[in-house]
């Protein structure tokens, strides 16, 4: 999972450990200075793959075109298969937009 800082919880990170699931989020600011100030009781930093942290750019952008159709937007369509029919439906016009 790929999340910013504003997931970056001890709760968030244990329940994702919990699940198998690998977290690339960078740690707060007052997060590391806590750490810091208690000393070796602290602990050691979260494993943080920056590399793989800048894709993350990629699915945002996604999203954020895709809030562009006010249907998707909004969640208009109450119905989850009509919304995820409308949901293919935007995706296809924007990869076809790039063709």
């Amino acid at each position: 999972m790929i999340a910013d800082k504003a997931y970056s919880s001890r709760a968030i990170r244990s329940g994702l450990r919990r699940r198998g699931i690998r977290a690339v989020i960078p740690e707060r600011a007052d997060q590391v200075a806590g750490r810091q100030r208690r000393g070796s009781a602290g602990g050691r930093p979260p494993a943080f793959d920056a590399e793989q942290y800048k894709a993350r750019n990629v699915v945002e952008r996604c999203f954020s075109r895709l809030k562009q159709f006010r249907a998707v937007a909004t969640r208009f369509d109450k119905l989850a298969v009509r919304y995820l029919a409308g949901l293919r439906l935007a995706s296809l016009i924007l990869w076809l937009r790039e063709q």
